[in-house]
């Protein structure tokens, strides 16, 4: 079995231009497929909220709801570098909240690093989250916590101005610390430029190619969340459509007695006549 990348693995990768492949999982068997499937990183994602949870976005998701995915991820991919994601709420409110919580998914989840979300306006939030020992992953661009203050889910950095405030996100996210920077839904040429002009790896989830690696959701990837498909997303299964056909089949065989069979029963190990014999007690 492969052994648990690090940090410093990831680094080594970007100077290398090997790509690094990660995805969202949720819960012990996806957990357990990613590591099966030899993938670099694995991130518990807010997105939970939605994927899993049914939510209309990740605003509603707890510390709590995240830790429980965390461990049982961590449960089902025990070799692989998983990252927590930073719930709404779990780091705005102060330095010190901010590294409480950072701390709970290392001492709960065994986790390897947390990401959070925003520019400049939380540097001093991966400040004390580094100093307290802790890998941060920083994350701009289309940020879905912030999706309120965007108009919604809109890629983000396409003009001149807006792209120019990314650059200074990005290179204040790692003059602060931060290990590496997840770019979402801004133009590929951009992401190019911060992926050369930054040291640390650079990733992209519907940013482009040109970077150090790539995220995708498995609800998407996998056809598993049917609300809707984003635009950079490739779908490499339809799952969704696996189960329902699963269900339907299964209804069908109950309303017609095809189910269970007889090799799907538990027989007695007694003689019949002794449970006739039983039964007759009862009348």
């Amino acid at each position: 079995m492969a052994k648990k990348k690090t940090i410093f693995d990831l680094l080594e990768m970007k100077k290398k231009k090997e790509k690094a492949t990660w995805v969202t999982a949720y819960d012990f068997p996806m957990g357990s497929f990613a590591e099966q499937a030899g993938v670099d990183m694995i991130l518990v994602g807010d997105s939970l909220g939605m994927v899993v949870l049914g939510y209309q976005g990740t605003v509603p998701v707890t510390m709590d709801d995240c830790i429980l995915h965390c461990q049982a991820v961590r449960r089902g991919a025990p070799n692989t570098f998983v990252v927590g994601d930073m719930p709404f709420g779990s780091y705005q409110v102060s330095d010190e909240e901010a590294v409480r919580n950072a701390c709970r998914f290392l001492k709960e989840a065994d986790a390897d690093a947390i990401k959070l979300e925003g520019g400049r306006r939380v540097i001093s939030k991966i400040k004390a989250i580094c100093a307290a020992g802790i890998v941060v992953f920083g994350h701009i661009g289309l940020t879905p916590q912030s999706s309120g203050q965007m108009g919604g889910f809109k890629a983000q950095g396409r003009d001149v101005n807006s792209a120019r405030d990314l650059i200074k996100d990005a290179i204040a996210i790692q003059e602060a610390g931060a290990r590496a920077l997840l770019l979402e839904a801004i133009p590929p040429e951009l992401t190019g430029f911060i992926a050369e002009k930054l040291t640390i790896p650079v990733y992209s989830i519907g940013a482009g190619l040109p970077c150090d690696g790539q995220l995708i959701i498995c609800g998407d990837m996998l056809g598993l969340f049917q609300a809707f498909t984003p635009k950079f997303v490739k779908k490499y299964a339809n799952v969704g459509e696996v189960i329902i056909n699963a269900f339907k089949a299964y209804v069908d065989d109950v309303k017609n007695e095809r189910f269970p069979e007889d090799k799907h029963a538990y027989h007695a190990l007694d003689s019949k006549e002794a449970f006739e014999a039983l039964f007759n007690e009862f009348k």
